[in-house]
């Protein structure tokens, strides 16, 4: 198995505390150019080589996740604890008629955890198991109610570690209306020191259901010595709304009142911080499902993944974590895949220094989990 590239400057969110520190990196700094546009023109041009890699779920899926009672599942957002990745799923089933598309099946659950340590992103990711209960089933880690108009479901947005614990923020699901549209009750918080075997809510931790911020993308940035800030760029419930970002120490994930909003620039273009979340400035104005945001070394940029209803996947270029952001590119036709949606990456997970990067994605059916790859192509 090929060893993947260390990333000893900019690492994804779940590296272990005190590894991810940035470097110098030329004139300017990685956490500089993270964090400080330096006025030069967007430099994607376009993707190519999109490629279906692997299945990864399912009884068909290279990892037979039916032998965990997964049938069916979607979503799989990652974060990395050392050289272990978590892939996060939603709604997951047993058993499944062979004809049936969508969610649904025997042995509902509203969310599940599979873990892997391949380092080898290019022939699909195998697991090395998922989190499972006494008699070896993939667990429920967040219950739910499962009452419609109550709480349909518990559906994990994305991962974290921090604090040498395992975080997970997910949107409590009142209704699934319409394709694209659904009602949640609020966002919250729950964490595992455990490994992920169990989970507690943090009950003051939480966003309301017609906020900003009910589902997020995270990801870490350390400057020198100092304590590490936490960045999650957030959408409302739905795939209708543009998004947002908030950030907040790592040691302040916990209370509600450490987290600040960002609120626009100054004269000087820097960013404006408030601890309003209804002061929270749109950072990009689009119909915005299922978002991933990581930094791209290839490029020195931040990519940001989603779901534009009606077009398909693209992915979009940022200067900083507030922009300015690039016009979106399609990544992934919705004429060549129907039933998109869910498209993850993870830093961990690329190639020829970021040029060649892999993202999970899922698809309406049969409904699971597959593995992609994209090559990335700079402006002349």
């Amino acid at each position: 198995m090929k060893l993947r590239r260390a990333w000893a400057c900019a690492l994804a969110f779940g590296v272990a505390a005190g590894t991810a520190a940035a470097c110098g990196t030329g004139e300017r700094g990685t956490t500089e150019k993270m964090l400080e546009p330096d006025g030069s023109a967007f430099v994607l041009e376009s993707v190519a080589g999109l490629e279906q890699v692997a299945l990864l779920t399912g009884a068909d899926g290279m990892n037979r996740t039916d032998g965990y009672a997964v049938y069916g599942t979607d979503l799989g957002s990652m974060f990395n604890v050392g050289d272990t990745t978590y892939f996060v799923f939603g709604d997951t089933f047993g058993e499944r008629p062979p004809d049936m598309t969508g969610g649904g099946g025997s042995f509902w659950r509203s969310n599940a955890m599979a873990y892997s340590t391949d380092a080898d992103p290019s022939d699909g990711i195998a697991f090395d198991g998922m989190i499972v209960d006494d008699i070896g089933l993939a667990k429920e880690l967040l219950p739910s109610v499962k009452r419609d108009f109550e709480e349909i479901t518990k559906i994990p947005t994305h991962g974290l570690y921090a604090n040498d614990t395992m975080y997970l923020y997910y949107m409590s699901v009142n209704h699934w209306g319409e394709p694209g549209h659904w009602d949640a009750n609020y966002a919250g918080v729950a964490k595992s020191a455990d490994e992920g075997q169990t989970w507690t809510v943090l009950d003051d931790v939480k966003w309301p259901g017609d906020s900003g911020f009910i589902q997020v993308s995270p990801y870490r940035i350390q400057e020198g010595d100092g304590e590490a800030d936490i960045y999650f760029w957030g959408v409302p419930s739905g795939r209708f709304g543009g998004v947002k970002l908030m950030k907040a120490k790592e040691s302040r994930i916990e209370s509600l009142d450490g987290y600040a909003y960002f609120a626009g620039t100054d004269d000087d273009g820097k960013p404006i911080w408030s601890s309003e979340p209804k002061e929270a400035a749109t950072v990009v104005d689009d119909t915005v499902g299922e978002l991933s945001v990581v930094w791209n070394p290839y490029l020195e940029r931040w990519l940001m993944t989603y779901l534009r209803e009606g077009q398909g996947v693209v992915i979009r270029e940022g200067a900083a974590p507030w922009g300015p952001w690039g016009e979106p590119i399609v990544l992934v036709d919705k004429d060549e895949y129907p039933g998109l949606y869910g498209p993850y990456m993870n830093p961990r997970y690329t190639e020829n220094d970021g040029k060649t990067i892999y993202f999970a994605l899922s698809l309406w059916d049969p409904y699971n989990v597959f593995w992609f790859k994209a090559d990335l192509e700079k402006k002349s």
